[in-house]
């Protein structure tokens, strides 16, 4: 069963981006309240920091995680452009035993930090955009492991 998204719990394996009042202020004349430096781009050596937008299509229920990436020359980020619920699925390392599956709300957003395992991007609607921060530039930024047949972490239908 997926974990509800929390700062605390999720710090090991990034940071969590979301509309916390304690990181805002307002600017504008009053007008519009700035949620400032929730994550920082990092595009690594010789990389540059870059703009996209995934749009995701549900797995079948339930689940199976049977592989896992992750990007050693910079960090990513999604953030959910309609509100939504998705899920995170982390890693410490490349193992099905060691997933950790977290239930985000449609108003947080995470970055996964450089060399961290996940899961491709997981929604839960028909389809669901998201605007993603990512590394483009010289250097391999991807590495996959893919599981034994049969040896793979399921979540539960949410």
């Amino acid at each position: 069963m997926p974990e509800l998204l929390a700062e605390d719990a999720f710090a090991p394996y990034g940071r969590v981006i979301d509309a916390d009042f304690d990181r805002s202020h307002l600017i504008n004349d009053g007008r519009t309240r700035r949620f400032h430096a929730l994550a920082r781009a990092e595009p690594g050596e010789g990389g540059e920091a870059i703009l996209s937008i995934f749009r995701g299509t549900p797995w079948p229920a339930p689940i199976e995680i049977r592989m896992l990436e992750r990007h050693p020359l910079g960090a990513q980020a999604f953030v959910p452009m309609e509100r939504h619920p998705w899920l995170v699925v982390v890693a410490e390392r490349p193992e099905a035993a060691a997933c950790r599956c977290f239930l985000a709300r449609g108003d947080q957003g995470v970055q996964i930090a450089r060399g961290v395992w996940h899961h491709p991007l997981l929604v839960l609607q028909p389809m669901q955009d998201f605007l993603v921060v990512d590394r483009a530039g010289p250097g391999n930024n991807l590495e996959e492991v893919f599981f034994v047949d049969g040896d793979w972490a399921r979540i539960a239908p949410v």
